[in-house]
């Protein structure tokens, strides 16, 4: 690997691991305030809606900067596997920009509901294309977690992380079983952080 394409490695690598820590501050910021958990009684969406959303809205400011953060991790994962694994990566890169298309549509809900009267229509909108991100974390897992295992970026233990989290995300978008996806969720932040500092310390 030249020297550029090391260098652009370990930096994607450093924006998996801000990637990681941004979607967690993010949580920390809207959970506390009170934001609805999947599974939620639109009564008691709406309630969080129609209420201060002073933490809606900081925790939404982060999204931006969160997908640009996963693709670059995304670009530089494929690079990193592009000699020996490049068809995997590929999927798992795919399964990084269909998430940052969905929890767009998803973030663009909350803030469509907190700006004008909830309604019923819209939150379960918002249920059903967060449920269905868990399909496309499941992506990004599976391909990235196969294409570093058999090239050996990666060590088993993370690969085995990858892969649990793949099936309960993806059973939670399948079965709409919150804390299935919520487990799935931890573990994803987990794998991905871990992903990154793998990247920054790629040395060949």
């Amino acid at each position: 690997m030249s020297r550029k394409l090391k260098s652009f490695t370990q930096v994607s690598g450093a924006a998996g691991l801000g990637f990681a820590i941004l979607i967690v501050l993010g949580n920390v910021i809207a959970v506390p305030a009170g934001l609805p958990t999947p599974g939620t009684a639109f009564a008691d969406a709406a309630k969080f809606f129609s209420g201060d959303n002073t933490a809606l809205h900081v925790a939404s400011a982060l999204g931006p900067l969160i997908w640009v953060l996963a693709t670059i991790f995304g670009a530089g994962a494929v690079v990193a596997l592009w000699s020996s694994e490049l068809g995997w990566a590929l999927v798992g890169l795919g399964g990084l920009l269909l998430q940052n298309g969905a929890f767009a549509g998803i973030i663009a809900l909350r803030l469509a509901l907190a700006s004008a009267p909830p309604t019923e229509g819209l939150w379960a909108l918002h249920e059903s294309l967060f449920s269905l991100n868990g399909t496309f974390l499941a992506i990004a897992l599976l391909g990235l977690s196969v294409g570093g295992l058999r090239s050996g970026l990666i060590r088993r233990w993370h690969a085995a992380l990858g892969f649990v989290s793949a099936v309960l995300l993806f059973g939670s978008a399948t079965l709409s079983v919150g804390l299935i996806g919520l487990l799935g969720w931890l573990l994803w932040v987990v794998w991905i952080g871990t992903y990154g500092v793998t990247l920054i310390r790629l040395r060949s």
